[in-house]
């Protein structure tokens, strides 16, 4: 019976311990689950303005694109008409 008692005193003290030293840890789980998702909402805005502003490099590199484009399809005309005035001489 004594043998019982100690050994009932022993699980009880041990649950009693691991029972507190578990709810700090998920007091200290949840607090870096917290910064976690803190870190994420930053880095979520971060990518957000990032392809952001890719996407007006794009539009930019597309509008110079096309700017060339003209430029040397009026060159090209330019040189042609010049050809044909040197071939008609």
């Amino acid at each position: 019976m004594i043998k019982l008692l100690k050994v009932s005193a022993l699980v009880l003290g041990t649950s009693l311990v691991v029972g507190c030293a578990s709810t700090g840890d998920l007091e200290a789980l949840q607090s870096d689950i917290d910064s976690l998702q803190a870190q994420t909402a930053a880095i979520s805005a971060k990518a957000d303005s990032a392809a952001s502003d890719a996407g007006a490099a794009a539009a930019n590199a597309a509008a110079a694109a096309n700017r060339a484009a003209d430029s040397a399809a009026e060159t090209n005309q330019k040189l042609d008409r010049m050809l044909n005035k040197a071939m008609m001489k």
